[in-house]
């Protein structure tokens, strides 16, 4: 059964308050609705059941550079209008700024995705709960030696408007699943961890049978594990870890984090930071993305940017604001954490493009060299302005071609520019992953792998 659209309500909503504004002042109504839903199954009975909804408004007023922000979590008529005036109140509170202002529409036009799923939103919770008991089984009876520490199921409902007195009045909605398990594998007094996941648009594109092999498999790889000899060799990252590192590179290629300082890729727009085999793009319009999405968190149409091409950086994505700061145009590339927080700057869905070999392949041709299924700590072991990494990580060797002994309690370290460089494979086993980041299987020659 087809579920009528109900975000344009909210942009009725959104509309009201913009029409609200005096003179000299810009106006942002943001207005949400959410519902989401999360089941932890333990030993076959539900361990934790949250079904939570939210409804909500954010508003920014800007005026003489000052900004006032206030939002509350409700659609109240009432209670709107006390947030608004609370808004144009903390003006008087913020500190001038040339930068200020608004989105404003730029002709870019929406690409149109299919981010709505009916069968979804019409999907019986008791499906969702048996779903993730699945998910338990089917991961126990995959080795005598697993068991399982938890299996989660959760999705989320969402639906969004903006509208501003520069011209912005947008509005849609989106929705998505996944399922998870946590896996603990034990020989003796050794105890391995592991995890699988599946992701959809609804419960039928959800693949349990491969997240529980996957669950099983990363965790009794590594049991027997020892401690591997210091040198430097080459890695091969498995899609998950590399999507890890994404995520640490992608916090660095936004203007913020350029005009902060925070970024060790600023002043190198148009130098080669990169392998020429790396094609870097954020690409929240490619509807397999997790986190794909038709407008970003200021209205503007999101959009595909490419960031490093054939190894050549291109770009930084773009907020409203960072674009001002640095004297470019915005990219569609505002965050936003909901109704009560301001836009900010930062990628949506990146992804590598895919070369052509599977890992399987890939680690046919490699004499010696590691596969890193896992890292430990690695936002906490990584400078991201001059580029340093030291992480911990467990995996398996490879000798002639094969993977073979397991081995952890070991570090690799380099720098995140020299890591780039020395990329020598792109694998084609591209994964999407429930965050704003895909993964591929990364060789990457000369990496410092301290052990024993």
């Amino acid at each position: 059964m087809s579920t009528p659209d109900r975000s344009a309500e909210l942009l009725v909503i959104a509309e009201r308050v913009v029409a609200m504004a005096q003179p000299g002042e810009q106006v942002e109504a943001y207005v949400s609705r959410g519902l989401s839903t999360e089941v932890r199954v333990y030993e076959g009975e539900v361990e934790h059941f949250v079904s939570a909804q939210s409804e909500g408004i954010g508003i920014r007023v800007i005026k003489d550079g000052r900004t006032g922000t206030s939002y509350c979590g409700t659609l109240d008529p009432s209670q709107i209008a006390e947030v608004l005036a609370e808004a144009r109140d903390n003006l008087g509170y913020g500190e001038p700024d040339e930068w200020s202002g608004l989105a404003e529409p730029d002709g870019v036009a929406v690409v149109p995705q299919s981010l709505w799923d009916d069968n979804l939103e019409n999907t019986p919770t008791v499906r969702k709960i048996e779903l993730a008991k699945l998910l338990e089984k089917l991961t126990l009876a995959g080795d005598s030696r697993v068991r399982v520490d938890d299996s989660n199921y959760s999705d989320a409902f969402g639906e969004a408007a903006v509208a501003t007195t520069t011209g912005i009045r947008v509005a849609g909605r989106e929705n998505g699943c996944y399922l998870s398990v946590g896996t603990l594998a034990d020989d003796g007094d050794e105890t391995q961890t592991g995890f699988g996941f599946a992701v959809g648009r609804n419960v039928d594109e959800l693949n349990l049978e491969r997240a529980a092999r996957e669950a099983v498999d990363r965790a009794t790889r590594l049991l027997g594990a020892t401690k591997p000899e210091s040198r430097r060799i080459t890695v091969v990252l498995d899609p998950f870890v590399t999507a890890q590192f994404l995520g640490i590179i992608g916090g660095t290629l936004n203007g913020e984090s350029v005009v902060k300082g925070r970024s060790l890729f600023a002043q190198r727009i148009g130098e080669a930071v990169a392998n020429p085999l790396l094609t870097l793009v954020d690409d929240p319009t490619n509807p397999l993305a997790y986190t794909a999405t038709d407008i970003d968190g200021e209205g503007l149409a999101a959009r595909r940017n490419v960031l490093i091409q054939d190894g050549v950086l291109q770009k930084f994505v773009q907020s409203t604001y960072s674009a001002r700061r640095m004297g470019v145009t915005p990219t569609g590339n505002g965050l936003r954490g909901g109704y009560g927080g301001s836009p900010s700057a930062g990628c949506l869905a990146l992804q590598i493009v895919p070369g052509l070999r599977s890992q399987a392949d890939i680690v046919a041709g490699i004499d010696d060299g590691i596969l890193i299924q896992q890292v430990q700590g690695l936002h906490s072991g990584v400078n991201a302005v001059s580029g340093d990494f030291s992480t911990g990580a467990a995996g398996l060797l490879i000798k002639n071609g094969t993977v073979g002994a397991p081995v952890r309690e070991f570090t690799i370290a380099s720098t995140l520019q020299k890591m780039l460089l020395d990329i020598a494979e792109v694998g084609g086993d591209l994964e999407w992953l429930p965050m704003s980041a895909t993964g591929v299987s990364l060789v990457i020659h000369d990496v410092t792998m301290s052990g024993a």
